[in-house]
């Protein structure tokens, strides 16, 4: 069957996707798990809302799943609704890619480390829009290009002369700029920040991507790394340490913002 036209590539497997969410939720009951990425993110647009003045009375937070960043904005007064693609206890279900069931209802619309993982992101960047009153704010946080760039190398090395797609096509903030005009924001931001994190071995930091679903999601399946292969990406990797035997990893946050156009 041939696709329609405007039918986008299909990049990530959802089915993939919702698999690692669900096995990130369940290492996330571990104490030590980690999750700094989305800490950060809840940080970030905390930080901004406050240089913003903006005191939102209806919001629509999506992945947040341990629920901070509602927390504080309920604080501030405003009724907040939480939604995930891999719904908690608290959390309406929600499908990115489909138009939300709440149109033109929120002042504030976030959602963190989701929208690098969708087939459609233009889609899903008009339905955000979609689901704000005229002038509501949007704020959407992700990985971005430059991220995990000694995973990269590692991986690279492993694979030798046949390299496989182990990695994620990521979005830059250019790019990200350009969709955000493109799908009818007004008031469009697009910009970046990176988080440094130091790690003794390539196993911890691949344990710290499915603790935290950053982890593979391509619709093309790579081969898994036979024993040589794996032994490959351990030395690639210990080869970029420095002196106190740490590699230091970047993960790129991207954060789009914007408004719906009044009227």
């Amino acid at each position: 069957m041939i696709a329609p036209p405007n039918t986008p590539p299909v990049i990530f497997d959802q089915a993939r996707r919702l698999a690692a969410r669900g096995r990130m939720r369940r290492l996330q009951q571990r104490a030590d798990a980690a999750r700094f990425v989305l800490a950060d993110m809840v940080d970030d647009v905390l930080e901004r809302l406050a240089f913003l003045r903006a005191a939102p009375e209806r919001a629509l937070v999506i992945g947040d799943w341990t629920g901070a960043l509602a927390r504080a904005l309920a604080a501030g007064g405003a009724e907040v609704l939480r939604a995930d693609p891999v719904p908690g206890p608290e959390e309406l279900a929600l499908d990115e890619e489909r138009p939300f069931p709440h149109a033109n209802k929120f002042d504030l619309v976030v959602s963190l480390s989701l929208l690098d993982t969708v087939n459609d992101l233009p889609g899903a960047l008009v339905h955000l829009r979609n689901a704000l009153v005229p002038g509501g704010l949007g704020l959407a946080s992700f990985m971005g290009a430059g991220s995990l760039p000694a995973v990269r190398q590692a991986m690279l090395a492993a694979d030798g002369e046949r390299p496989a797609a182990r990695l994620h096509p990521m979005v830059d903030v250019r790019a990200g700029a350009q969709l955000l005009q493109r799908t009818g924001w007004s008031d469009p931001v697009a910009d970046g920040h990176a988080l440094k994190v130091r790690y003794s071995s390539l196993a911890r930091l691949v344990g710290d991507l499915r603790e935290q679903a950053l982890g593979n999601v391509l619709a093309s399946l790579a081969p898994p790394l036979d024993r040589g292969a794996y032994a490959r990406a351990q030395a690639a990797f210990a080869a970029q340490a420095d002196a106190d035997g740490r590699v230091t990893e970047t993960f790129e946050i991207v954060t789009l913002s914007g408004r719906r156009p009044p009227g």
